[in-house]
């Protein structure tokens, strides 16, 4: 195989893994903590704003190659694999892509209060 078909393979399952563990986080026998982070992690990877937006050179996309990929890869750890596995099957499935307004409103807020805390600092 070549680079970029196993990069593109990487990409299908890291997708397909995000929307795994967002089915996983409502699921009653996934853990509590476990529960916590992968809503986080995934309302983060669904969010339609980024914490880096993508026009920042280089730095835009770090969060979708590397903050995504770590966040999903210790979820899927603590989550149960037979919980994993059917929420994987689920997915893999699925024809609808979730999407979090509540995500989107937490990075905006984020965003808010950092460049508040930059104005007040400046000024």
């Amino acid at each position: 195989m070549t680079l970029i078909s196993n990069a593109k393979k990487w990409a299908r399952t890291i997708k397909r893994d995000v929307h795994a563990v967002w089915f996983a986080a409502r699921d009653l026998r996934t853990p509590w903590f476990a529960k916590a982070l992968a809503l986080v992690v995934a309302a983060y990877a669904v969010s339609p704003i980024d914490l880096i937006p993508d026009f920042v050179p280089v730095l835009g996309y770090l969060d979708d190659l590397v903050i995504v990929p770590l966040g999903i890869l210790l979820v899927v750890r603590i989550i149960p694999p037979d919980v994993m596995e059917e929420h994987r099957e689920a997915a893999a499935k699925s024809t609808e892509w979730p999407a979090s307004r509540l995500a989107a409103g937490v990075v905006v807020a984020m965003w808010g209060a950092g460049i508040a805390l930059l104005v007040r600092l400046f000024i």
